[in-house]
């Protein structure tokens, strides 16, 4: 029999200095999205400056998603023992001076190099944001707040755009990676002023072995995760990554109307990673996503073989609702799986690996584009994952509204999580 122990319940939670600690993860997430997103916009005119094949510069788009499981590992096992905030001030610290360091990158070994690096605090972000996020919520808000967290990453993706419009041409590429330093400043500040959150307080294990030993105990709910999570960054990346370059390259559209576009879908992402995640306080987490993913599906025609601009902006606004309003649940429906005692580490490790296992997706596409062409291989890639999700979610658990501050005993009397 499981007894519940009291503890603070999840309307206690103090109101004074909430909305910073939303506005950290939110604000965070945005930047490291932005921070990750230049390099997407400067394939051709990196490949051009350090003598390399295109190629290339997309191999170290796929070296930082690989790196990122490393920073969730490091970062998150901080935030479970110590808290959160100071990881999360440290966190945008490092991947801040890493993107400093790109822009000043000599040769493309020095780059690789440099987004290597900056792998890690994309990776550290997510986890530590997301749990702060999450556990200054009230229940009733955490789908709406997922989605404004998870909104931070198509937001990043649109402001990337804006730069590329509007530094790249008037500063050069070196100034893309400095853009983001006066936000950084003001993200650690808010970080500053949050208070550390109520739940870990309650529910923070003593040390780095208990955290190990939490982390074992659910290790079958942590393997299908890392599925689930593989294959939501082949949805995301997979849509998002070469989209600029295959506009370019299979529809010959401009540079200059390609941002422009990239700017429309990622409103488009916007408005679905916002809506759904609201909408699935009422839907429930699976039912929402799977929704989603059933957008993606019909838009796949308009999105790949779009024979028109209008028809391609289109598409890819609808596809970036379904793909970002899916992620939009994600932020919640992970914390709500995951154990109390390693709400950071847990979901950001997940998350990240994930990021590893799916950092392939970019480098298939490509490989896939030479023998199919640009359109099918987006179309055989992106349809496999959809249908390989809808499967995973129609079969996976759910804890929506899951009480963060609840303590549960078993048997034995040893603390353990609802």
């Amino acid at each position: 029999m499981i007894t519940e122990v009291s503890g603070q319940r999840d309307s206690d939670v103090p109101e004074k200095g909430r909305g910073y600690a939303v506005a950290s993860g939110i604000l965070g997430w945005t930047l490291d999205a932005f921070d990750f997103f230049v390099v997407v916009f400067l394939v051709d005119t990196l490949a051009t400056h350090f003598r390399v094949g295109k190629s290339s510069i997309v191999l170290t788009l796929g070296a930082t998603l690989a790196m990122r499981p490393v920073g969730a590992l490091l970062f998150g096992m901080m935030a479970d023992r110590y808290g959160r905030r100071k990881p999360l001030m440290a966190v945008v610290a490092y991947f801040s001076l890493i993107e400093v360091l790109s822009g000043l990158a000599v040769n493309y070994p020095m780059f690789l190099i440099l987004r290597l690096l900056y792998g890690i605090g994309m990776g550290g972000f997510w986890g530590v944001g997301a749990s702060l996020t999450l556990e200054s919520a009230p229940t009733r808000w955490r789908g709406l707040l997922s989605g404004l967290l998870q909104g931070g990453y198509p937001l990043g993706y649109l402001l990337a755009a804006v730069a590329a419009r509007l530094i790249l041409p008037a500063w050069g590429w070196r100034a893309m990676f400095w853009a983001g330093l006066v936000p950084a400043a003001i993200t650690i500040f808010v970080t500053y002023l949050s208070p550390e959150s109520a739940a870990w307080k309650q529910h923070q294990v003593p040390s780095m072995s208990g955290i190990a030993r939490v982390m074992w105990e659910h290790r079958k709910g942590f393997a299908y995760l890392v599925v689930t999570l593989t294959l939501m960054i082949c949805l995301s990346h997979g849509t998002q990554d070469l989209y600029p370059d295959f506009l370019k390259t299979a529809h010959h559209i401009s540079p200059n109307v390609v941002a422009y576009l990239a700017m429309f879908y990622n409103v488009g992402a916007l408005l679905g990673t916002i809506s759904v995640g609201a909408i699935s306080e009422r839907l429930g987490r699976r039912l929402s996503i799977i929704a989603s993913l059933g957008i993606c599906a019909l838009v796949i025609p308009l999105w790949a073989f779009g024979h028109s601009l209008a028809i391609l902006a289109a598409g890819a606004f609808l596809m970036q609702v379904g793909v970002q309003g899916a992620w939009g649940v994600i932020p919640a429906h992970l914390n709500e799986l995951s154990p109390d005692a390693v709400r950071s580490l847990f979901p950001g490790f997940i998350y990240q690996l994930g990021v590893l296992f799916g950092s392939p997706t970019n480098t298939i596409e490509y490989a896939l584009r030479d023998r199919v062409g640009y359109q099918w291989a987006l179309t055989i890639f992106e349809g496999c994952t959809i249908v390989a999700l809808v499967i995973v979610f129609a079969l996976g658990p759910e804890r929506k509204g899951k009480d963060f501050f609840r303590k549960t005993l078993s048997p034995q009397g040893a603390e353990s999580t609802s």
